[in-house]
């Protein structure tokens, strides 16, 4: 258990500090970052799947065409994530970033109502009516609905959704998604050198050591992700969750002094208080459950 809350605290609080890797390639185009990170994913995975011996699965998933569709989808939905959220940190968004992955899994209840047929629970039906009041003060206040967040915790949502209903685990559905992505990423970054317009064509070597950087800091979380899961039940990684866009709001607010506060505070507020009635319930429900008997 405490290794688990270790690990999975772990990979929150770096995906949360992500802003500050992203925002030291401010310079390079966030299309052109999404390259290198899918390229040098795949390369890190594939030593990792070496190391550990872990082949079996890609002959088996090569002869599925059907699952090799999925998996092409939801690397086109994590790229897409990538793409937003890259942008978003290098446009002086990070709390609009970090709004995303506050409400997803809010949005996650909702795609299980819609895409599983799963009932919600009374307690999340009220957090997701809180959730959406405060996604609509935050609309009439700014004068437009807050979109980076919502299409990022939309897709990361339906990413995750299919990853649910995936065959792979956390390291190889990550290493058949960059094997997909790879061949166009890496296509794409041999013609911006050889064009001389992407950042490897600057031979400047710090900026090149932090693009293949890209590829251990895409990894390790993932790799400390699927090391808490195995051994924390939902309900406690789904209060960890949290670790990570509290992170960034903070360093949104006091690091890059993002405009926060007033009535823009007033819509974080509902959501927040839609995420505690959510978590709070899991945990009554899980605490409730009865034990299991002894064998």
């Amino acid at each position: 258990m405490r290794a688990g809350v270790l690990f999975a605290s772990l990979a929150y609080t770096l995906w949360g500090l992500f802003p500050l890797y992203f925002k030291l390639l401010a310079s390079v185009p966030a299309f052109e970052i999404v390259l290198h990170r899918s390229l040098w994913s795949l390369v890190v995975v594939l030593i990792v799947l070496a190391v550990l011996r872990r082949w079996a699965w890609l002959p088996q998933a090569a002869r599925k065409p059907r699952q090799l569709a999925v998996f092409a989808l939801s690397a086109v939905l994590l790229s897409a994530n990538w793409l937003l959220y890259v942008w978003a940190v290098n446009h002086d968004r990070v709390i609009e970033a970090s709004l995303g992955y506050f409400i997803t899994p809010l949005v996650n209840v909702a795609l299980g109502y819609f895409a599983l047929h799963e009932r919600p629970r009374p307690a999340q039906w009220l957090a997701l009516v809180l959730a959406a009041a405060g996604v609509a003060w935050l609309a009439v206040v700014a004068g437009q609905l807050p979109w980076i967040g919502l299409l990022l915790g939309g897709v990361f949502g339906i990413y995750g959704l299919l990853r649910k209903t995936a065959v792979l685990g956390a390291l190889e559905g990550l290493a058949l998604e960059t094997m997909l992505l790879a061949p166009f990423a890496g296509a794409l970054i041999a013609w911006g050198a050889w064009q001389g317009t992407s950042a490897l064509a600057s031979a400047d070597p710090g900026l090149i050591g932090w693009l293949l950087l890209s590829g251990p800091l895409t990894a390790l979380p993932l790799l400390l992700f699927a090391g808490g899961a195995r051994r924390l039940s939902m309900t406690t990684l789904g209060v960890l969750q949290y670790i990570s866009p509290t992170i960034q709001l903070g360093l949104g607010v006091w690091l890059y002094h993002e405009p926060f506060g007033g009535a823009r505070l007033v819509g974080f507020a509902l959501i927040w208080t839609a995420l505690a009635l959510y978590s709070a319930e899991g945990w009554w429900r899980f605490a409730r459950r009865p034990a299991p008997a002894p064998t």
